[in-house]
């Protein structure tokens, strides 16, 4: 079910910077904020932060089982949440065409993992997340979706800015 979803949301994610120039995907709507490029940088790098902390933690022989927690407050974008420096986007100039490779990699390496896993694994093991506590493994497939939805937002009305500053 999750695989569906961050495919749907990937795919969102991608069309809504069809069409642009990489010069225009590259510019900030404020010195505060972050590019649409680096937007989608961002959401490869945490992609792959997770994907790579839970074949770590499914090879710990002690992990820790828990209740599942309401990630899908993760979409909600109410409140701010300061992105760990691990998944901070640098300010350098990049392609979409590089983004869109690193996006395609860490969504592979997302499935790997997924798959080579079982699902007592991943109901028995959980990870810390900065927001909510430990996760159960479980969970953090869908939670990359959710961080992804909560992003296409914010690159949603980073878009509008950009477009206002054209006019």
């Amino acid at each position: 079910m999750f695989k569906e979803d961050n495919a749907k949301i990937r795919n969102q994610v991608l069309q809504a910077v069809k069409g642009m120039t990489d010069d225009e995907l590259n510019r900030k709507p404020s010195e505060a904020e972050w590019s649409p490029i680096q937007i989608l940088d961002h959401l490869q790098l945490m992609e792959k932060v997770v994907a790579k902390n839970i074949s770590e933690e499914l090879t710990k022989e002690k992990s820790e089982q828990v209740i599942k927690k309401p990630i899908s407050l993760t979409v909600s974008r109410s409140f701010k949440v300061e992105a760990p420096t691990y998944v901070v986007p640098t300010d350098e100039f990049t392609t979409l065409e590089e983004v869109k490779e690193r996006l395609n990699s860490s969504h592979n390496l997302l499935y790997e993992v997924y798959d080579s896993a079982s699902k007592a694994q991943l109901k028995e093991k959980s990870m810390d997340h900065p927001v909510f506590g430990k996760v159960p493994l479980s969970q953090w497939f869908p939670f990359v979706g959710l961080h992804e939805k909560r992003h296409f937002k914010q690159l949603e009305e980073t878009l509008r800015k950009l477009n206002d500053l054209k006019k």
